[in-house]
């Protein structure tokens, strides 16, 4: 985004757009940032600030490359430290790769007590990290003494804990805390009264506070409320005054009303105010205190810090004695406390001089919209601390010898602080299947990179699959890709760009969905080598599936998403947790045909409609066409033509669009020339536009009725004779076969130059004009066309992050209590971490229990019948079958005629397994216990056809 023209690149921030708005980018695109500190957690905000598309960063660094460096820093190379490199230096160029827009330079000045804070005036924001408290005090004071105030964010990362705290002035104003759009509500009346009083249509609940503000659009009679502001008092959920409407038109129908929303501001205090009494935010709420608790115990570490100029040994008995003893001093002083947590304490002294690079990159995501919020003012800024603390990563781990946690020379020291050396070499041995290189993907590699999950050494594997190209969308959140990149695959390229992380990892990169059609490659085989699956997927039918696998053969899976400022975490353990598929959001709501064909009464009604004339008239009927020619010789064998529909009209940009796209399906010739304003304008004022003529058209009011199949649309004879007149001239003119081929369009929403967007956006818009409907610009019919999720690097940076942590309690063999999940919504900000869902025991009957993780197992032979299945089902497991189903065939089922002759039949011959099958899974049911109750559902069943059968 140039800051000078104040233009934004669309093709690069579209998706960010969604969740900010242009008038936050525009801001961004103004604002200076002061980074300091280029360890783990310092590149992660910078990566993710530069992503974002600030004017200027500046990374402040004293320091020089260390090969622990190389364990916590994805920017720092192996040549880095070598040549002792500044840490900043180093980094520079690699974070200014990330955005052509931003400018990113570098200062290497001390910054102390006795350092002139005056050149900091030159920012809006200041971050620091790994600054000592005293230095935090001192930039904090500087910052919130300046007129404006310069927002400051103070970030610390030791070992299991990590803080953020925000002072962003005395008065911070916040143009729209939640960033929610507010939703359309219908209008059912409106009283011509002093008081007017408004009714919602259908008696739908309103959810306005007396106070606030509405705006009115599209009303019939009261036209004079159409885009007027009228403050509501609320009398009902479904209803509230207006006030004076009595002197208004009478109203007739229609409209909505909108939330106006309105700016909030937010105070904040100082950071020597706010230590004695901080206002922190919980995140897991099965430990409330731990916040408070987690406040003193690093005020602790700062105190140990400043009396002796280093953080404690790890695994020093002494060090962590003191720092109890400290952190018992400093709870003292608290107005609000929580009782001093001693195990907090002891694994926050022993892991302090460590480092867990997905805490860093969770905390690094939070803290990073910290920083749009301070330059933009947009969504509800952090009050005022953050603190997380991973101690279930470490708490099993406290009983092993300090020998496993002595640094040894290389890149993994840092994190062999914290989880011992056993661990490390289980990460190192790790075999990752991940499906998705998208945001997530790209982060989750990061993540594997420093955590050095599947070294070659080792035998270890990290293998990823994507079929997807990179796009310059993709380019604002996915940060191993660059613009070079575009085109290229991204599963190989996400590969490349990880081993130059870290070199020692072994990426093996496929092109390939996941999905029934590729389980020939994916097999039980396959999975069965596997140590756990991460999916970095973007829809919820692939998730599902690749659950339905890992339940089938007994594998973890950790499953993350976002949605703008929005994400989720969640953990599925074999015979531990549920799984993704045993919850069930409810599906997307499907426009009813009627609704979209007569009757739009909002703009995503009217976008719809274009999105699917487009879908019809440059996909559907361009490949019907080419289809119609393959399977007829020539044109004088073809008795039927497609009805041609003339849509005359005089906007300029349906036009323009309209014949655009028209001649690249009929594969005419053209340049951008026929398309300039002057030469449409010529051509069109020499066409005689007819007269209108209504259809006599039946309206569809069913909102069950569905589309009609193009395919299977009769002609009526009138249409048959001109069908045929133009076959005989299209003859005449001595057609050829390749003249008889068209082009059909896919379409694609981020290409701004084809087209497709401006057909639907000036389409829709039309419509919408014909039916009083307020139009969408071009970005937000973009979105809604094209389907888009609004997405910011943050909060991917944040999941990946999260997932990571629990994917090293995975390989520990760690207890169900361990792990967690997480929801959270930067933009509020709420964190909330809770502990999975527990697997549930179903009861069959007789005691018999079973889970969803269960599948029983029965082994048969070329002439193994039903019978002997069922028998053998009952032998094994103490239950009979009385249902045997495969997919959708029933095998048996007592009831229906014949099925009692199958039980003489092999299971070869009632399944008809392909040559190469072993196995297939039977959904089996049992007789209940009382005569007319349903049948019992139980655990599938699988059937092997031989003993050797165990692998397909």
């Amino acid at each position: 985004m140039a800051a000078d023209s104040m233009e934004i690149d669309d093709s690069l921030y579209s998706r960010q757009r969604y969740v900010l708005g242009d008038s936050a980018m525009h801001q961004m695109a103004q604002s200076s940032v002061f980074l300091s500190g280029m360890s783990g957690l310092g590149i992660e905000i910078a990566k993710n600030i530069v992503l974002a598309g600030v004017k200027a960063v500046t990374l402040h660094d004293t320091k020089r490359c260390e090969t622990w460096d190389l364990g916590s820093n994805f920017f720092i190379r192996k040549e880095d430290v070598l040549s002792q490199r500044k840490r900043g230096e180093a980094v520079c160029p690699r974070v200014a790769e990330l955005n052509p827009y931003v400018h990113v330079d570098v200062s290497s000045t001390p910054l102390d007590d006795n350092t002139d804070l005056s050149f900091l005036r030159k920012y809006q924001c200041v971050i620091l990290t790994e600054a000592r408290l005293s230095l935090q005090k001192r930039v904090n004071e500087f910052c919130h003494s300046q007129r404006p105030p310069i927002r400051f964010i103070g970030c610390d990362a030791y070992g299991i804990c990590v803080r953020v705290f925000c002072d962003f002035g005395e008065e911070f104003e916040v143009s729209d805390p939640t960033g929610e759009e507010p939703k359309e509500i219908f209008i059912q009346s409106i009283t011509q009264d002093n008081p007017g009083v408004v009714t919602c249509m259908d008696n739908q609940p309103h959810g306005l506070q007396t106070g606030q503000s509405i705006v009115f659009r599209e009303i019939n009679g009261m036209e004079e409320l159409n885009g007027a502001t009228r403050q509501v008092s609320v009398l009902s959920p479904h209803s509230f005054a207006i006030g004076d409407t009595s002197q208004l038109q009478t109203y007739a129908h229609g409209g909505f009303f909108v939330l106006v929303k309105s700016p909030k501001t937010y105070r904040f205090e100082t950071l020597e105010r706010q230590l004695c009494d901080p206002q922190v935010l919980t995140p897991d709420f099965s430990k409330p205190e731990a916040p408070l608790q987690i406040h003193a115990a690093m005020l602790a570490l700062d105190t140990f810090q400043e009396q002796h100029s280093r953080l404690p040994n790890t695994g020093c008995v002494q060090d962590a004695e003191v720092l109890l003893k400290l952190t018992e001093e400093v709870n003292a002083t608290l107005r609000n406390k929580a009782p001093v947590n001693t195990e907090l304490v002891h694994c926050l002294s022993r892991t302090a001089r460590g480092t867990l690079p997905p805490l860093a990159a969770a905390v690094g995501g939070l803290a990073s919209q910290e920083v749009l919020k301070a330059i933009t003012g947009k969504f509800a800024p952090l009050q005022q601390w953050f603190y997380l603390d991973a101690i279930e990563v470490v708490r099993p781990l406290q009983s092993l010898p300090a020998e496993e946690f002595v640094p040894r020379g290389d890149r993994y020291d840092g994190l062999r602080a914290c989880i011992g050396e056993s661990m490390c070499i289980e990460l190192h041995k790790l075999r990752v299947f991940m499906v998705g290189c998208g945001a997530i993907g790209c982060e989750m590699l990061k993540n594997f990179a420093l955590l050095g999950v599947g070294l070659a050494k080792s035998s270890g594997e990290v293998c990823i699959t994507d079929p997807d190209l990179i796009e310059k969308s993709n380019l604002n959140r996915q940060f191993l890709f660059r613009p070079h990149h575009i085109q290229k695959p991204k599963s190989t390229t996400a590969a490349e760009a990880t081993k130059e992380i870290n070199p020692d990892l072994h990426v093996d990169a496929h092109l390939n969905k996941v999905c029934p059609a590729t389980e020939g490659i994916y097999t039980d085989s396959f999975y069965s080598r596997l140590n756990l699956v991460v999916t970095a997927l973007d829809n919820v039918e692939a998730r599902r599936y690749v659950d339905c696998r890992c339940v089938s053969n007994q594998r973890p899976l950790l499953d993350s998403g976002t949605m703008g400022t929005k994400g989720h975490t969640e953990i599925i353990m074999p015979n531990l947790t549920e799984s993704y598929n045993s919850h069930r959001d409810p599906p997307e709501e499907e426009i009813p045909f009627c609704t979209l064909k007569s009757f739009p009464s909002v703009i995503e009604h009217t976008i719809q409609w274009a999105r699917d004339k487009f879908e019809n008239m440059f996909a559907h009927k361009p490949s019907m066409y080419n289809s119609f020619w393959q399977t007829h010789s020539s044109a004088e064998v073809v008795l039927q033509l497609s009805k041609p529909s003339p849509f005359p009209i005089r906007h300029f940009t349906f036009v323009v669009s309209m014949a655009r796209l028209l001649a690249g399906i009929y594969n005419i010739p053209y340049s951008e020339k026929d398309f300039s304003e002057e030469v449409v304008t010529r051509i069109l004022s020499g066409v005689n536009i007819p007269e209108y003529q209504p259809s006599e058209k039946c309206i569809e009011t069913d909102e069950t009725a569905k589309k009609p199949d193009h395919m299977k649309m009769p002609l009526s004879s009138e249409e048959e004779r001109e069908a045929i007149i133009q076959l005989e001239r299209a003859i005449a003119t001595d057609v050829t076969p390749e003249r008889l081929q068209m082009s059909p369009l896919l379409f694609e929403k981020d290409d701004d130059s084809n087209g497709h967007i401006d057909f639907v956006a000036s389409a829709s818009a039309l419509r919408a004009k014909m039916y009083s409907i307020e139009p969408a610009d071009r970005l937000k019919t973009k979105r809604i066309a094209g389907k888009i999720i609004p997405a910011i690097a943050t909060a991917t940076a944040a999941v990946a992050g999260l997932v990571a942590l629990e994917l090293i309690k995975v390989v520990g063999g760690y207890g169900f209590e361990s792990f967690k999940n997480c929801f959270f919504n930067l933009a509020i900000p709420v964190v909330v971490l809770t502990e999975p869902a527990p697997v549930k025991q179903t009861l069959i009957r007789d005691n018999i229990y079973f889970s969803i993780w269960d599948c029983w197992a029965i082994f048969g032979h070329e002439d193994f019948t039903l019978s002997d299945f069922m028998n053998a089902v009952r032998e094994k497991y103490g239950i009979e079958p009385t249902m045997v189903v495969h997919g959708v065939k029933m095998l048996y089922v007592p009831v229906m005629p014949g099925h009692s002759k199958r039980l003489k039949l092999t299971m070869q011959k009632l399944i008809k397994p392909s040559v190469d099958r072993r196995y297939v899974d039977l959904t089996v049911s049992f007789a209940p216990e009382a005569d007319g109750d349903e049948d019992l559902p139980g655990p599938p069943v699988r059937y092997y056809f031989s003993r050797n059968g165990e692998t397909r």
